[in-house]
This record gives structure tokens, sequence and C-alpha cells, in this order.
């Protein structure tokens, strides 16, 4: 991971809100999808891919690549859109979102399109799947990273919990969940429909390392992580504060978008809002 000098901070936070202009557009083309979950996770998306993974996209399968698994696979326009941004594939082919027979259909599919590691759809599975790939490469003598993408909503389910306290006895430090924690999930609140905090206590009582940051602050996330990488006793989760539809502001808090795209008209207010927010960081930044 290369030093994160204040140009390169820039250049981030330009290429990240480049990111969310392509996933309106791409969310409208498809006429459906998942809106808010995508845009939270912009931020992070653009710190894993573009200053924190050691990855090539011409090599997809290089053996030393670190390993992203996203288990919250619904979210998956907002990767698609930063491996395209990456040169993973072309940018054109990010309008085929959930056409038949495209290569980005509503969950990742392992195989169809490279640099996606696994498929993803049932929640609470991806954690388990990381374990495996870190365990693996812990076996193999291998120094790549695992990073394992999660949502908060997913900690409903039975199987995380088995997972987080299965890494923890093993002490997975090559390991590193991301859990974005937006507060919502498709039925409402989640304080509403399932409690989960206190999630810092849960994870640390199962010996786990926990670093909280501001989901949208790129310079906290990749400090975080160089903290994971410093610990070798412990796997580390990053509790990743989100805004639920970022950068729109009929979007930002709204659970109702969780599962829905923007319609043409709906895509043009936002559209508008990102472009006159996108001026002002450039303006900013000059």
């Amino acid at each position: 991971m290369d030093v994160l000098h204040e140009k390169k901070l820039k250049q981030l936070e330009e290429r990240a809100h480049m990111i969310r202009e392509s996933l309106i557009e791409v969310l409208c083309a498809a006429g459906s999808g998942h809106s808010a979950g995508p845009l939270g996770m912009v931020d992070v998306f653009t710190a894993l891919y573009f200053h924190i993974l050691n990855h090539n996209p011409q090599k997809p399968l290089w053996l030393e690549r670190d390993r992203l698994i996203l288990s919250n696979g619904h979210i998956c326009p907002v990767q698609y859109v930063a491996l395209a941004y990456a040169g993973y594939f072309p940018m054109e082919e990010l309008m085929t979102l959930r056409k038949l027979h495209s290569r980005l259909q509503g969950h990742p599919h392992r195989g169809a399109l490279p640099g996606i590691e696994t498929t993803s759809g049932p929640l609470g599975s991806g954690l388990s799947q990381a374990i495996g790939v870190a365990l693996a490469g812990r076996l193999d003598q291998k120094k790549h990273r695992t990073y394992c993408v999660m949502s908060d909503g997913e900690h409903d389910e039975g199987n995380t919990w088995e997972a987080i306290m299965y890494a923890g006895a093993k002490r997975l430090s090559s390991l590193t969940a991301i859990v974005y924690r937006n507060n919502i999930q498709i039925d409402g609140f989640t304080e509403n429909v399932m409690p989960l905090e206190n999630l810092r206590d849960k994870y640390e009582s199962f010996g786990w390392h926990v670093i909280e940051i501001d989901g949208h602050n790129i310079a906290q996330c990749v400090d975080a992580v160089n903290e994971a990488k410093a610990i070798y006793e412990k796997p580390t989760v990053i509790i990743a504060h989100t805004i639920p539809g970022k950068g729109v502001s009929f979007m930002e808090g709204d659970y109702h978008w969780h599962g829905k795209p923007p319609n043409k008209e709906e895509a043009r207010r936002a559209l508008n809002e990102l472009r006159t927010l996108g001026g002002r960081i450039k303006s900013e930044h000059e």
C-alpha cells in the first residue's frame, strides 16, 4: 500500500464521486437493483480498489493477490463499477447490469466476471467463505490478506456469529472484516427489526480487534486497514458507519431505497445533485 499523501487522497475523493454518478446511471438503466447500500459504500470500495488492495486487473487470478469477499451480494453494483474503473472489464459493459445474459447479474457469480472471488446471494455466508480463504492462505504460507465486506443486517443470521466465533478462536490475523453500519435493512431500521448493539462489545467478546470509523472518510479507512495489518494475534473488524444513499439527499437515511433503483426523473435529480457536489469537490482540490 502506497503512502496516502494529500494529492492521492484528493484523487480518491474525486474517483469516489465519479463512481457515485456512474452508479445512478447504471441502476437507472437496469430498472432494478439496490441503491442505498451501494451509494453508502462507495468511499470504502474506492479506498480498497484504488489504494489498499494488492491486486492486478491484468492478472485477476494472480496467486499473491489480496482477496476481497463480498458477503452481501446485493450491493454488487458498487463492486462492479469499482472493478470497471480499475480496468477489470470495459466501462460500457456496466450498462448491461441485470440484463439477460449479462455477466453483471443482481448478485455476483464467481467465474462470470474477473475480480469476483465468490458467488454471493444468501446473506450470512460471506464471512465463512472468507475464513476458508484465509485458512487456505495460512496453510499455503501465503502473505496475501483477506477482506470480507458485510452488512449490518446480515448479523441477524446465526451462521454469521458462528463464523465470528470461529475466526476469533483460530486467531486469523490475515482476515479483516468490514461491516458497513448503515442501520437499515429491507424491512426498516436494524434496531427495530433485530437490535444489534452493542456490536463492538459482541465482536470483542469473540476475540476480535475492533476499529470504528466514519465510512465516508477515505483516510480513516486506510488508517484502519493499516492498523489491522499491525495486529498479529486476532482478526480485525472495521465497523464503518455509513449513510445509506450517501450523496443523494432524497435517498439518504431512507430504508425504502434499500432495494429499489431510481427512475429516469429520480436519476436526473440525483445526478444534478451529484454533479453540483462534484463541482465543489473539484474546485476545493484545485
